[in-house]
This record gives structure tokens, C-alpha cells and sequence, in this order.
């Protein structure tokens, strides 16, 4: 008996097979970003860890990320999409499965769900509960990096839990916003997806 893949691997191949159906100019859920951009986004990450710091911090590593992720974006679409879909490179160290598994399942799924819900007719998807388990833990972190636009304090209500629900306080302050939902779907809203997220947000 074999092991299942990991999330980040189906996650991965699912988003390759959409881009490639949707094509390079198909909308996405990152302003000002098409299909072609996400793909170069992702690219790049896996393959230039040099381009890396500049997802984060700005400034003249932000410039060098941006020229990094134009030049990359002016490549031919089915490469881009063929590089995404084979992952980094083995000697980069998110090719290693640990931190695959740490660091590239939550950005897989956000960027599938992100070309996916800009779609018309897309619909929510149900994921595995070790799946939506992952996502849940990786909520405070995004909360963190992202303050989801909200003043004051912060609550994640976990609701697919049968019997019962979990709650995260993701930061502490007044007045106190609640979120809630499935993972995947708090996941997304504290991201700054909020205009796709299926989530129920109370207080604030």
C-alpha cells in the first residue's frame, strides 16, 4: 500500500490544470494579477530564492522581485505552466518534503481557489478533513502577516468539526471581530480574499 500524495502535490497539479485550461489572460483573485502573472508569482518562488525576500518586505527587494516577475511573466505560457506544475527544483529547499508539506500546501491551495473563484460558476469544494486540519493551523500566520484589514481584536471559529467548533483568538484588542467557517474558508479571509470567502463575520 502506497502512501496518498501530499496536498501540496494534488494541490499543485489541480492548479497547473487550470491555468492551462483557462489560459494566460483569465482573471484571478490577486488584483491586477491574470492567470499569466500567477503563474510567474509561483514560478518564481519556486525557482529563484533570490526573488523570494521580496514577496515580503518591499522596498529595493520588492523592485527586483517585480523586474524578476515581469521578465518571467513574458515567457511562453505552457512553460510557465509546466514549470509550475513540475515544482522546484531538488535542491531548493522547498523541494524537500518536510518543508513542502510546511510551506507550500497553504500556498497551493490559496492560489488554486484564486484562479479558481474568479471563474464564473465557480462553487465551494470539499477538501479532506487532514487537509482542512493543515489549513487551519497555518490561519494564525496569515492573520498575522495579513491583519485582514480589521481594527482591534480578532477570533477564528472553526465550524466543520462535527460536534463542535474550535477557536483560534488570532489577535487580542477591542472591539473583537469573529470569523467563521471551514478552514480553507477563514484561510482565504484573513488572506485578504474577503470578497470570496464563505465565511460568517460577526462583532467588530
Amino acid at each position: 500500500m502506497t502512501d496518498s500524495p501530499a496536498p501540496s502535490r494534488t494541490e499543485r497539479r489541480a492548479l497547473a490544470d487550470l491555468l492551462a485550461e483557462v489560459g494566460p489572460d483569465a482573471p484571478t483573485c490577486c488584483e491586477g494579477w491574470r492567470a499569466r502573472d500567477l503563474a510567474a508569482h509561483v514560478v518564481l518562488r519556486d525557482r529563484r530564492p533570490d526573488a523570494a525576500p521580496g514577496f515580503v518586505v518591499g522596498g529595493r527587494l520588492g523592485a527586483w522581485t517585480d523586474r524578476a516577475m515581469a521578465g518571467a511573466a513574458q515567457r511562453d505560457f505552457a512553460a510557465l505552466v509546466a514549470d509550475v506544475r513540475s515544482g522546484p527544483p531538488g535542491w531548493v529547499p522547498t523541494a524537500w518534503p518536510v518543508v513542502d508539506r510546511l510551506l507550500n500546501t497553504t500556498e497551493m491551495v490559496i492560489h488554486h481557489e484564486d484562479v479558481r473563484r474568479a471563474q464564473p460558476g465557480w462553487s465551494p469544494r470539499e477538501l479532506d478533513r487532514a487537509v482542512q486540519d493543515q489549513l487551519w493551523s497555518a490561519v494564525p500566520l496569515l492573520a498575522r502577516s495579513n491583519a485582514a484589514g480589521v481594527d482591534g481584536g480578532l477570533l477564528a471559529r472553526r465550524t466543520d468539526l462535527p460536534g463542535g467548533t474550535s477557536v483560534r483568538r488570532l489577535r487580542s484588542g477591542s472591539p473583537m471581530t469573529t470569523v467563521a467557517g471551514e478552514p480553507l474558508e477563514v484561510l482565504l479571509w484573513v488572506s485578504g480574499r474577503q470578497d470570496v470567502a464563505r465565511v460568517e463575520v460577526t462583532g467588530g
